[in-house]
């Protein structure tokens, strides 16, 4: 195959190296011994993720983006599998309206929706910093919760849930003996990349913070912007052993095939 196509081989490669290439890089640099960043590493240490842990601004930062994401994941779900459903299994007018509305956040960019939150939450509504984050990465996870999960329904059998009707069943029980274990998948997908949305973002985060509230990633941003040291690549290489541990187990136990094969 690589005889017959040299040319789209040698695309492959290319392609394969601009992506994974500055990744390598950062992970390289977090082990790097020098005290600053510079490639290739002088020699082997780990003193810099000894430093990112102790690092007070980076620990109130995670603990904050933990929290925001794990509770804008729930609510985003909470809102989003009703609207799902109604999208899926009800045709009424204004469909494809309600919709795209939920959808409209993922199309937005994410400075715009920040900026006009902001100015809506904290300007006029004074909401405080907390509430603006956990309400602004919950409309932006809204478009995760009704895609995904609006996936695992259109692959399911209408049918199952009339013959579960027609057999006695009311509303709720053929809801949580039929509807519910067909959308799981979809709803553990939405739940995961959801999370990794939420607790990697930047933008919206930036512009919703205040005083003593801050999220991992702009803490990571604002310590670059005084610090040249190695420590922001070995938090950046720890995140990215989470987020690929994530997604291995998310994989294992449910499969996004389930959920992506159409």
């Amino acid at each position: 195959m690589i005889r017959r196509r040299p040319v789209l081989s040698l695309l492959s490669a290319l392609a394969m190296v601009f992506l994974l290439g500055p990744i390598l890089l950062v992970v390289a640099i977090g082990f790097s011994s020098g005290d600053t960043v510079e490639f290739p590493p002088p020699g082997f240490s780990l003193r810099w993720f000894d430093r990112a842990l102790s690092n007070a601004s980076f620990q109130q930062g995670l603990l904050t983006s933990l929290l925001v994401a794990a509770a804008a994941t729930l609510f985003a779900l909470v809102l989003g599998i009703p609207v799902a459903l109604a999208v899926q299994r009800r045709t009424f007018r204004g469909h494809k309206a309600v919709e795209t509305l939920f959808l409209s956040p993922a199309i937005v960019p994410e400075l715009v929706l920040g900026f006009a939150l902001f100015q809506q939450l904290m300007v006029t509504m004074r909401i405080t910093a907390l509430g603006a984050l956990l309400i602004g990465h919950t409309v932006l996870l809204l478009p995760y919760a009704v895609r995904v999960t609006g996936a695992s329904l259109a692959l399911s059998d209408p049918a199952l849930e009339e013959a579960a009707r027609g057999l006695g069943a009311g509303p709720l029980r053929a809801f949580f003996a039929i509807t519910l274990p067909v959308m799981t998948p979809g709803i553990v997908s939405a739940a995961v990349l959801s999370f990794l949305t939420s607790f990697n973002n930047v933008p919206l985060s930036l512009l919703l913070k205040g005083p003593g509230i801050s999220t991992l990633p702009v803490e990571m941003l604002n310590y670059v912007q005084f610090s040249y040291d190695p420590t922001v690549a070995a938090v950046s290489t720890l995140l990215l052993a989470a987020t690929v541990g994530a997604a291995l187990l998310t994989e294992r136990l449910v499969g996004f095939n389930k959920v992506f094969s159409r």
